[in-house]
């Protein structure tokens, strides 16, 4: 699209909220200028991965420290509404870096906005800690970031009024939702860790947050409403627990323990950073304060605007941080998340209704070691992160049935493929339930492998699995490094499950002599696959041998994994019918 057709700027249109709200104003129409500082792509990519189509939209560059925001002065001349979703957000900034995007810069955008023929709205996206900064006794002041958009917020409200610019300011609590990995995401991320030993704050701590859905739908309708001319909102979601019972929330539905101990936040002020390990700067957002939220609340109700229950959000964040390594890595395709199976919180990605294929990982690994092979099925599948393994909680069940009360929702038949360690269960579950499956692949079963190839495993330590590196960990199974690995050492680091996999290792083959034995008593079509250097016993049995290929052929070799699995799926569903 011409940039000279374009009736909406969004400045700052690469961030997490900018991204998100020209998504929502193309969706609702609206002809798009997205002013972004370095290249279009980030921006376009990120939009066609959300499925929103790009024609009216035109990409800018501007910088909003400079006067006339580095636009030429014909530049954009059907803009009516103007979005200043630009800032600098970040802890430890010194104040000429603060000022230079949050004051100066929020400034600048004001008077282009006044250069427009007849601009019909500016929305100022500002802090709901806006008037709140007090120098409170032990505490210096707010630090860089607070005092920016303290004095961005004031002289933002002079200027407007000044030039006569139809002005909105936006006030947002923590803005949640995929993308957001600052502020309370940091405190999730030591939860999940175990590195949280108490909740910062008391009892009535309030660390308000609102979802990026529901604010991006109130930033779209503002400029269309003639009344919210001059006004302030303040939009967060009141029925966000106090911070204990928030971060309580967090740890039951990801399955870790939360912190009984609290730390008053004049304590926190008064211990050393290398101690807290967290910024000064970030305390004052520790406040029992309450805001007024009033007339933001009427504003949504009036619009159609609805409030997500705030326990369903912070859930899905959880999930969202989790799957992302909180930011490290890229999510896989949803759904993905946590899910109560058999008293474990399981990890769980993919279709649990009517999957063609159900994926088991071994040790160390987890559902992720999947994803090559899911992929390239062309099918819906269905993997989760064995119970104590992976980033699943225990269970004090047989994993064969954990392994029914994950199938428990399923109605298809699916192909039930598991690897390694999870050939026994998968044998075991087989038997009980034949029903339900269209047949079995296991995947380097060890129980159908030569005692040598297994020695020296029961030696493995949960210390030593806690300390290994990625390369190292590769180095060991034989792989190339890469996601699958990285994975697996990160969830190596959470509270339980290096020692837990240890447990596992010296465990997994007490039983080869019983399940050598069950094979044969299967009632269902199976094929056994193997690494040509990883080799199985003879069995009678259908036996797949992958060239070239190790223990994990899924990882080495996932295009001839997936067209085993797809094989066998044809010849299984004919064995069945």
């Amino acid at each position: 699209m011409s940039t000279s057709s374009a009736d909406t700027l969004v400045l700052g249109a690469s961030g997490f909220v900018g991204r998100a709200l020209v998504a929502e104003l193309l969706r609702r129409g609206r002809r798009v200028a997205a002013a972004v500082r370095g290249p279009a792509e980030p921006l376009t990519s990120w939009l066609a991965r959300a499925g929103v189509g790009t024609g009216a939209l035109s990409v800018v560059t501007a910088d909003i420290t400079r006067p006339g925001l580095g636009l030429a002065p014909d530049a954009l001349p059907a803009v009516r509404d103007v979005y200043n979703c630009a800032a600098r957000y970040a802890f430890g900034l010194d104040h000429a870096e603060a000022r230079a995007v949050n004051v100066t810069g929020a400034v600048h955008v004001v008077e282009w906005t006044a250069t427009r023929q007849a601009p019909r709205r500016l929305v100022h996206l500002s802090g709901y800690r806006v008037g709140r900064s007090t120098g409170e006794a032990g505490h210096d002041g707010p630090g860089a970031y607070e005092a920016s958009k303290e004095e961005g917020h004031t002289t933002v409200c002079r200027r407007a009024a000044e030039l006569a610019v139809p002005l909105t300011v936006a006030n947002p609590a923590s803005v949640i939702g995929p993308g957001q990995y600052i502020g309370l995401a940091s405190i999730a991320d030591d939860l999940w860790h175990g590195r949280l030993p108490a909740v910062p704050g008391g009892s009535g701590t309030f660390l308000p947050v609102v979802t990026l859905e529901h604010f991006t739908r109130f930033l779209a309708a503002l400029p269309e409403d003639p009344e919210a001319s001059g006004r302030h909102y303040w939009i967060l979601d009141d029925t966000t627990p106090h911070l204990p019972e928030l971060l309580g929330h967090i740890a039951r539905h990801t399955g870790v323990r939360a912190p009984r101990l609290r730390i008053p936040v004049a304590l926190l002020r008064r211990l050393p950073r290398a101690l807290t390990g967290a910024d000064p700067e970030t305390f004052s957002f520790l406040s029992t304060d309450r805001y007024p939220t009033g007339p933001a609340h009427a504003f949504a109700r009036t619009h159609g605007i609805a409030v997500p229950p705030v326990g369903e959000a912070l859930s899905a964040w959880a999930d969202h941080l989790v799957a992302t390594r909180f930011g490290r890595t890229t999510a896989p395709e949803p759904p993905h998340g946590f899910h109560g199976v058999a008293g474990s919180r399981t990890w769980v990605v993919g279709d649990r209704e009517a999957p063609a294929h159900v994926l088991l990982h071994g040790l160390p690994l987890d559902a992720d070691s999947w994803a090559p092979v899911s992929g390239l099925l062309g099918s819906r599948t269905l993997a989760a992160d064995l119970p104590g393994l992976g980033r699943s909680g225990p269970t004090g069940t047989a994993w064969e049935d954990w392994l029914a009360d994950l199938l428990e929702p399923v109605t298809s038949r699916p192909l039930l493929t598991a690897h390694s360690l999870a050939c026994g269960p998968a044998v075991r579950y087989a038997l009980r339930h034949p029903d339900r499956i269209s047949g079995l692949v296991l995947i380097a079963p060890p129980f159908l492998q030569d005692a040598p190839r297994r020695a020296g495993q029961g030696r493995v330590t949960a210390a030593a699995l806690r300390r290994v590196s990625a390369d190292r960990l590769a180095s060991l199974l034989g792989l190339p490094a890469g996601p699958a690995v990285d994975s697996a050492v990160a969830n190596l680091r959470c509270p339980g499950t290096a020692r837990r996999t240890a447990a596992a290792l010296r465990t997994a083959r007490r039983r080869d002599d019983a399940l050598r034995r069950r094979l044969a008593e299967l009632d269902v079509p199976v094929t056994l696959v193997a690494g040509a250097s990883d080799p199985l016993r003879p069995t009678g049995m259908r036996h797949v041998v992958v060239p070239g290929a190790g223990h994990h052929p899924q990882l080495t070799h996932p295009e001839e994994m997936a067209r085993i699995l797809l094989d066998s799926s044809v010849q299984e569903v004919g064995a069945v019918a």
